[in-house]
């Protein structure tokens, strides 16, 4: 019997959460009778994206032998669905690739991190060989065991080609950019054999340094070019002034200057990975601002020309000029040490002081 004490609102409250219980577990009913087909058309989705992305899916077990893959990994293999299934990669890869894949497979196994960008070459039935970058990461089961391995294959063959392509470029633009440079450097030694020396064994002393430096490979190159010519504007000056015996005048001076720039116009329609034009342009510029032609400082001036700065002083005043006799390597070694991050690259400073003072570097 119902209690008659109860009000109106209370039973509404009631009523209303039984209403609620009862919808709730009615939709869990209806959830439950539509799972099978949710979980249905998950998986046809899952299947479409992996049927329909360029890119291979695919699934091994721990030994390596395909479980699961998606029709691209097909594709780039050649092989059918039933000749790809539970097969290992090492009957498409050589022994070499097969190594790579090892180890990769291997090092997230042991970390369980995943590993993105496994570069490896792969041969397909026909023969023909693939470039393949690929992601992988461990497959666990509810225990948390590793049963596999999952992973994404692209294939980047054409980017590969594309990539040696532009290698052999630059390589046959390096030959023909150092063919180039042989030329200027026997034009000078025609018209001025002192500047051709002096270019010769200042280069070996700013490579050694910017090899000290940690500077890369390429930049090192880059700087070996500009310093065998980095006074290549010295040809079009009047051999008089290049080779005469007394001080140069203010005029001789100014026109001495001009070498720099005359370097620059010779280089700056000259093909060539470095900014060769640039750094001659550059060669005599100082921390301060006090060097010519455009008076730049510090990071303004590039750091293989603030190499060769250094190199340059210390290499010209050691050795003997036409109008007066070598100052000494002291002498050097106390301008580059006295004006250290004033007109000259400090750590470049540092640098030649260490190779000449503590390893006994000499210019030959």
């Amino acid at each position: 019997m119902e209690d008659p004490s109860r009000t109106n609102p209370e039973r509404i409250k009631e009523i209303s959460a039984l209403k609620k219980k009862t919808t709730e577990l009615e939709q869990s009913e209806s959830e439950r009778k539509r799972a099978p087909e949710a979980l249905r058309e998950s998986e046809e989705r899952y299947r479409a994206i992996l049927e329909n992305i360029e890119d291979g899916y695919f699934e091994v077990d721990i030994a390596g032998n395909l479980t699961f893959f998606n029709d691209s990994v097909c594709r780039m293999v050649g092989y059918t669905r039933a000749e790809m299934m539970g097969i290992n990669n090492r009957q498409y890869t050589d022994k070499e690739n097969s190594q790579i894949l090892y180890q990769a497979f291997n090092k997230v196994f042991r970390t369980g991190e995943p590993s993105t960008g496994v570069d490896y070459e792969i041969i397909g039935k026909d023969g023909t060989k693939l470039y393949i970058e690929s992601s992988i990461s461990l497959i666990r089961n509810r225990s948390g065991q590793p049963i596999g391995f999952r992973g994404i294959m692209r294939n980047i063959t054409e980017r590969k080609r594309a990539e040696e392509q532009l290698r052999k470029s630059l390589e046959q633009l390096r030959r023909a950019m150092q063919t180039t440079i042989q030329v200027l450097v026997m034009a000078v030694e025609m018209k001025d054999p002192y500047t051709a020396g002096h270019q010769r064994r200042m280069t070996d002393l700013a490579r050694t340094m910017a090899t000290e430096m940690g500077l890369p490979p390429e930049k090192i190159e880059g700087l070996r070019m500009a310093g065998v010519i980095h006074d290549i504007g010295k040809i079009t000056l009047p051999t008089e002034i290049l080779s005469k015996p007394t001080k140069l005048s203010a005029i001789e001076l100014s026109l001495i200057r001009e070498h720099v720039r005359l370097g620059y116009d010779i280089l700056k329609d000259v093909e060539s990975p470095w900014p060769l034009a640039e750094i001659v342009l550059q060669h005599h510029e100082r921390m301060d601002g006090s060097g010519y032609p455009r008076g730049l400082k510090g990071e303004e001036i590039l750091i293989e020309a603030r190499i060769l700065a250094v190199a340059d002083v210390v290499e010209a005043m050691a050795s003997h000029r036409p109008y007066r006799p070598a100052l000494g390597m002291d002498a050097a070694l106390q301008e580059i040490e006295k004006n250290r991050g004033i007109l000259y690259d400090p750590a470049a400073v540092d640098i030649c002081l260490m190779l000449i003072r503590e390893k006994g570097f000499q210019l030959s």
